[in-house]
């Protein structure tokens, strides 16, 4: 593959294909408020200080659904996790508990979303408000 056809540039007979984090935006703002109902119930509830919720759309054998997309009619599937669990199941490395602390977000504030697509998975935050 050439520099053009990375970039999403060249003959323009293939058109570029708009990233899954479009769709991703999108939902978000559609579930926020569920989503920050079931972060406030993880807390308050003490199973998890860090509730972390996993995007995707395909199965993931992680956290509970809290939103299907095919009951929605949305493109992403939310379930619900914690550090916790992400540790016990060697997502994260306990090694790496107290690096991926500092860099996580306040739960008020801000939706800690692990988001899986083909290519792999990333933590994004994406802000309540």
């Amino acid at each position: 593959m050439n520099p053009e056809e990375l970039l999403g540039q060249g003959d323009g007979q293939q058109a570029p294909q708009e990233s899954p984090l479009v769709s991703l935006k999108k939902d978000l703002e559609f579930y926020k408020d569920t989503i920050r109902e079931v972060a406030i119930e993880i807390m308050v509830e003490g199973l998890s200080a860090y509730p972390i919720f996993i995007a995707h759309q395909h199965k993931i054998a992680l956290g509970e659904i809290i939103l299907d997309h095919t009951e929605l009619g949305t493109s992403w599937t939310i379930q619900a996790s914690t550090l916790e669990e992400f540790i016990e199941k060697g997502i994260i490395q306990s090694s790496k508990k107290d690096a991926f602390l500092q860099s996580y977000k306040a739960a008020d504030d801000y939706m800690c979303i692990f988001t899986v697509v083909p290519e792999g998975a990333n933590f994004v935050y994406y802000p309540y408000k």
